[in-house]
C-alpha cells in the first residue's frame, strides 16, 4: 500500500481524499497550525495531521498540494529537499522566477521532482509535444461567472455587479495573469509551462454573467498545425473558484502513483 501526503484540506482536498485509488492511502495531511486539532478530530487516527513538513518522519510516495500558491512558497522547497515528488495544482506560483529557481535548487540538492498538474484544462500533452518542433503562438482564454471572480483582483478592474454581457477585463502575458490572479489563473501558467513560456503565452480573462460554468480555451499554431481546445468545466459546489476537473487532475496524479501503465 502506497502512502500519500496532502497539503491543504479545503474544498479541493476533500474532493481528492474522497476519490483516492484503493492502492493509495492518505497518511499525512498538512494544514495551518490553527486547524490541526479540528482536522485531526474530523479525520480520526488513521491520518496524521501536521503543521510542518519536518513532522513527517517517513517518505511519502507522493505529496500533492491542494492549498494555493502560498502553500507552494511555504512548503515546496522543504518537500523537494527531502527528495519527495511534489504534485502542484497551484502552478501559477511558478510564474515567480525567484520561487521557481529556489524550487529547482531544492530539487537538485535533495533529488525531489515537481509535477505540474494539468488542472482545469485539457490538451497540455499535445501542446507540450508541439513545443518540441516549432510552436509559434499560444493564446489561452478563461471565462467565468461574476461569482467565480469575486474576491479576486478582477473586482478592481470591473464592476462585477454591473456586468450585463461577456466582458474581457484582462489581456496580457501568462506571467502577469498568474501573478495578478493567484486563485484564478493557474491554468494560464500551466498552458505557458507546456508551451511557449510565461512571457510569450497570451492570456484573455472574461467575466460572463450568463455563464454557469468555467470556460477555458487554447488556440495554438506552429509547424505541427493548429490546436484548438475548448472546455466547459463545472466548479466544485463547495467553492465556485475551484474547478472540479482541477481536483480530478490531482486524483489522476494519485492514480499514476499506483498504476503500472500510464497514459
Amino acid at each position: 500500500m502506497k502512502q500519500l501526503m496532502m497539503i491543504g484540506f479545503g474544498a479541493m482536498g476533500r474532493e481528492v481524499a474522497s476519490l483516492l485509488p484503493d492502492e493509495l492511502v492518505l497518511k499525512w495531511l498538512l494544514v495551518s497550525p490553527a486547524r490541526v486539532d479540528e482536522v485531526q478530530a474530523e479525520l480520526g487516527p488513521s491520518v496524521r495531521v501536521l503543521s510542518h513538513i519536518d513532522e513527517c518522519d517517513q517518505a511519502p510516495d507522493l505529496v500533492v498540494e491542494c492549498a494555493g500558491q502560498g502553500a507552494v512558497r511555504e512548503h515546496g522547497a522543504r518537500v523537494l529537499t527531502k527528495g519527495w515528488t511534489l504534485g502542484l495544482i497551484s502552478v501559477g506560483a511558478l510564474a515567480d522566477d525567484e520561487l521557481l529557481q529556489s524550487l529547482r535548487i531544492a530539487a537538485q540538492q535533495g533529488g525531489g521532482r515537481i509535477l505540474a498538474l494539468a488542472g482545469a484544462i485539457a490538451g497540455v500533452d499535445g501542446l507540450a509535444a508541439a513545443r518540441e518542433g516549432g510552436l509559434e503562438s499560444v493564446v489561452y482564454s478563461g471565462r467565468k461567472s461574476p461569482q467565480s471572480w469575486r474576491g479576486s483582483p478582477a473586482e478592481a478592474l470591473i464592476d462585477l455587479d454591473a456586468v450585463t454581457e461577456p466582458t474581457v477585463f484582462f489581456r496580457g502575458s501568462a506571467r502577469e495573469a498568474a501573478l495578478r490572479f493567484p486563485a484564478n489563473a493557474n491554468v494560464a501558467a500551466t498552458v505557458a509551462l507546456a508551451g511557449l513560456g510565461m512571457d510569450n503565452t497570451r492570456v484573455e480573462l472574461t467575466v460572463d454573467p450568463a455563464s454557469s460554468s468555467n470556460k477555458h480555451s487554447i488556440l495554438a499554431q506552429g509547424r505541427f498545425g493548429e490546436l484548438s481546445i475548448e472546455l466547459s468545466g463545472q466548479p466544485l459546489a463547495s467553492n465556485p473558484k475551484t474547478s472540479t476537473l482541477a481536483a480530478l487532475s490531482v486524483v489522476r496524479a494519485c492514480r499514476h502513483c499506483t498504476d503500472t501503465v500510464l497514459i
